[in-house]
């Protein structure tokens, strides 16, 4: 697996000071969880998935998952248990997939059901992501995912999403981050990532954020968010790589709010029709909220259409600046402060080492680009390919 592997080769030669090295399942799990990017929800009742998945993969998605919850009916949900495994066995035929794939099942007992029917599949199946994960519920799903993989013998993962009222009612927000964080503690090896279902946050609040607002704008939610990255976020040794929630919109309407996106860029790139297509698409408030996602301790982002995965992955590439400030800090462990390069910040050494090296990490998945590259010109090879 290899991100932006389905650039040309001149291209990648124009865009990237260091390319994306590749990636597997054997990888250490930061760096696995690292490189999940933009992961890509479909629901698994849909009977083209093999040719889908094959056609994503060719678009340079790199993860997953088959939706078996709140993407499939309660009258389907058999139907999309026997699609999914018959989807991993068809694709384990063809040969190596190149992409993490997960499937989100309702219930534990879903979980050893898709492990007892899986023949070839098993070695295409990256883990299993568990909805409306919570201190009371997580355990039997955790033990259900560790029973599948000694009777896979394959290391099998597990993502849980964060998004249950126990969570997101703050008289009992603390006590419930705190019995997740023990949980998980116990079954580190096997969480690759924690994901949060903000559209079941502000269900709880009967909220749902227009598309000219992100998700921090809503304030009874980015609490939640804050408090998850705090408990379950930390960079000391406990904590995991936490994604981004999904965003729900991807076509034309009529505005009330100006463009989230500044004119300058496109303006130096000459790609002001690009930037018009980005907003007429509500690309612009994606752009703005993965944005915010990096600024809050967030990596990666669930996303539920195509057109989202170029805009994630565009600005998960290092840039040429970051990789300078991160390789400045990184050079000696004697604390201190000196200037960066570029000559625009202070860089010091040791409050800053743990972003450094968390950015050298992300560089070694996603890349470094070149001087004067920017997100509109990877973007734009995304888009335009």
């Amino acid at each position: 697996m290899q991100h932006f592997r389905h650039l040309d080769g001149a291209t990648m030669e124009e865009l990237f000071l260091h390319r994306p090295e590749p990636f597997g399942h054997s990888d250490d799990r930061d760096r696995l969880a690292t490189a999940l990017g933009a992961t890509l929800y479909v629901p698994a009742t849909r009977g083209d998935l093999v040719t889908t998945i094959s056609k994503r993969a060719a678009e340079g998605v790199t993860s997953m998952v088959l939706d078996l919850e709140d993407a499939v009916a309660d009258d389907e949900v058999e139907q999309g248990l026997q699609n999914a495994v018959a989807t991993l066995d068809a694709l384990a035929e063809r040969g190596p997939t190149p992409m993490m794939l997960f499937v989100r099942v309702r219930t534990a007992d879903g979980v050893g059901r898709i492990a007892s029917m899986l023949g070839a599949g098993k070695a295409v199946l990256t883990g299993f992501v568990v909805p409306k994960f919570t201190a009371h519920t997580g355990p039997v799903f955790l033990e259900a995912v560790a029973a599948a993989s000694d009777l896979l013998g394959r290391h099998l993962y597990a993502m849980p999403v964060i998004e249950s009222a126990e969570v997101v009612h703050r008289e009992t927000r603390d006590g419930e981050l705190r019995a997740i964080s023990s949980i998980l503690a116990e079954h580190r090896h096997r969480i690759l990532a924690v994901r949060i279902g903000a559209t079941d946050m502000c269900a709880t609040f009967g909220i749902r954020r227009d598309r000219d607002l992100t998700i921090y704008d809503v304030r009874v939610v980015v609490d939640v968010i804050a408090d998850i990255v705090n408990h379950l976020g930390r960079t000391d040794g406990t904590g995991f790589v936490i994604t981004g929630p999904v965003w729900e919109y991807f076509a034309d309407h009529e505005r009330m709010f100006r463009p989230m996106l500044r004119s300058t860029p496109f303006e130096e790139q000459d790609a002001v029709l690009f930037r018009q297509q980005l907003v007429s698409r509500d690309l612009d408030g994606l752009l703005r909220e993965i944005a915010l996602d990096r600024a809050n301790g967030i990596q990666g982002k669930t996303v539920i259409h195509p057109s989202h995965v170029a805009a994630v992955h565009a600005l998960s590439a290092v840039t040429h600046e970051e990789f300078h400030d991160a390789t400045d800090i990184l050079d000696r462990d004697t604390g201190g402060v000196q200037a960066s390069g570029y000559g625009n910040k202070m860089n010091e050494r040791r409050p800053h080492r743990t972003w450094a090296e968390q950015t050298l990490l992300r560089a070694s998945v996603f890349g470094v680009t070149r001087k004067g590259i920017t997100f509109v010109d990877l973007l734009t090879a995304l888009v335009d390919r």
